[in-house]
């Protein structure tokens, strides 16, 4: 009885060991999206919708507008995560679209390091930082590094926009070790209808349920209240396939990738 008894204790013993080495499922990681919206720190409609909402997305402030640090207090205030949304030079477009201290290649890393600076000092509670447009600068090594930098020091995380495939800081990101990720989807354009933006959606939660995590880049002030109203359309199925909307930090925070670095890039043209 009493040999019984200790080979009883050594099995069990064995099993629990046996088990504990079994990796879990990735079937049972939580699907996740983060959420971006870009352009605020201006007078646009939308605004108030995603501060006054209920969905946790991300706001992306454009520094040196004439409500950008309002804007980025109501929506700390509002229990929403806040990142700046740097203006940065493209290969095309108007200098108008960039708005005042933009990154651009005539300048030198002092200049430039002066005005990440005092986006950051102008976007209280930032906890990342993107590019606005940026094609150009983006491909940029000397200046990227600069912007790195700057991030690393402030313990920032990086959002690649995604405005042009050869960019830089993937690479910079990680010879740094700074928490960075590339935007996996567009929800809008400057035309976006909410059945786009609906649209838009169902491939996000695709992305999702394939990679597990997903980040999407969105507008305020598209149309009004479009980009705001197809969201709120899509919680509902989000809700039903168990995604959930969460801050981009809790996307960096939750993927480990095989060197156990807070990195997380989606491959190329996943969608």
């Amino acid at each position: 009885m009493r040999l019984r008894f200790i080979l009883s204790i050594s099995l069990c013993s064995f099993l629990l060991s046996f088990y504990a080495f079994i990796p879990v499922s990735s079937a049972s990681e939580t699907n996740q999206v983060a959420i971006i919206i870009d352009d605020f720190g201006g007078n646009v409609k939308g605004v108030r919708s995603f501060l006054d909402g209920d969905i946790p997305i991300t706001v992306a402030v454009m520094p040196f507008m004439e409500q950008s640090t309002d804007q980025a207090i109501l929506a700390h205030k509002a229990g929403l995560e806040v990142m700046i949304h740097m203006p940065m030079e493209p290969k095309k477009g108007k200098a108008s679209w960039l708005g005042p201290n933009a990154i651009t290649s005539d300048l030198t890393n002092d200049e430039v390091r002066k005005r990440v600076l005092a986006a950051i000092e102008n976007v209280p509670y930032a906890k990342g930082i993107n590019n606005h447009m940026g094609s150009k600068i983006v491909e940029d090594e000397r200046i990227m590094r600069v912007i790195l930098e700057v991030a690393r020091e402030n313990g920032l995380y990086v959002i690649d926009s995604g405005t042009s495939s050869s960019s830089v800081i993937p690479k910079l990101s990680e010879e740094m070790n700074i928490p960075y990720a590339k935007r996996s989807i567009f929800i809008d354009d400057t035309h976006s209808s909410r059945q786009h933006v609906n649209k838009q959606m169902n491939s996000l939660l695709k992305i999702a349920q394939k990679h597990h995590k997903a980040i999407a880049i969105g507008h305020v002030g598209v149309k009004g209240n479009e980009t705001y109203s197809g969201i709120s359309n899509s919680l509902s199925t989000f809700k039903k396939e168990q995604v959930e909307i969460v801050p981009v930090s809790h996307i960096l925070e939750t993927t480990i990738d095989k060197d156990h670095s807070r990195f997380w890039h989606p491959k190329e043209g996943a969608e």
